[in-house]
């Protein structure tokens, strides 16, 4: 393949499964009905002010949620949490929920109880992204969970992964 040669689709996710990305869980909540997906496209973007991305398809029924609310929460899972990820992608809308292990987080949206890390976010900006928005939060809380955050759960090869401590 030449630089100026464009990858076929399937070369495209072929070549993309072999990053690892921590899984994590998008949510958000509207008229007291949670919604959320799972995602690996989430990142930092800046510190002043303390911002996050994360890349939402637009056709996932989370995406005009978000819009409406104008928040969100990311969930980092823990290597200890594939059953949440399963049950994510085994059910649909609010029944992705298990009753117990959701609490409401600083901008109404349901945060993960054991999750790695969280944060909530305020939508301060929204980017065409092609199949996906784009969409830049605002932090305004961040939790690290000492005890979950140790080994992340990651998405590698398009299957679960675990994260190792850092080898300096």
């Amino acid at each position: 393949m030449t630089p100026d040669t464009m990858p076929s689709t399937d070369a495209f996710r072929h070549a993309m499964a072999h990053f690892a990305s921590g899984v994590t869980v998008i949510t958000t909540q509207e008229a007291g009905v949670p919604s959320g997906f799972i995602a690996t496209s989430v990142c930092s973007l800046s510190v002043d002010p303390v911002t996050l991305l994360v890349c939402v398809n637009k056709s996932s029924s989370s995406h005009d949620v978000i819009l409406r609310s104008k928040a969100f929460s990311v969930n980092l899972l823990s290597a200890s949490q594939t059953a949440v990820a399963n049950r994510f992608t085994a059910y649909r809308g609010a029944e992705r929920f298990e009753p117990g292990l959701w609490v409401v987080g600083e901008t109404g949206c349901p945060r993960l109880i054991g999750a790695a890390v969280t944060f909530d976010c305020d939508v301060i900006a929204v980017h065409d992204g092609y199949s996906h928005s784009i969409i830049v939060g605002k932090v305004v809380n961040a939790a690290v969970h000492p005890e979950a955050s140790e080994s992340c759960l990651l998405w590698q090869n398009r299957a679960f992964a675990r994260s190792v401590s850092a080898v300096v």
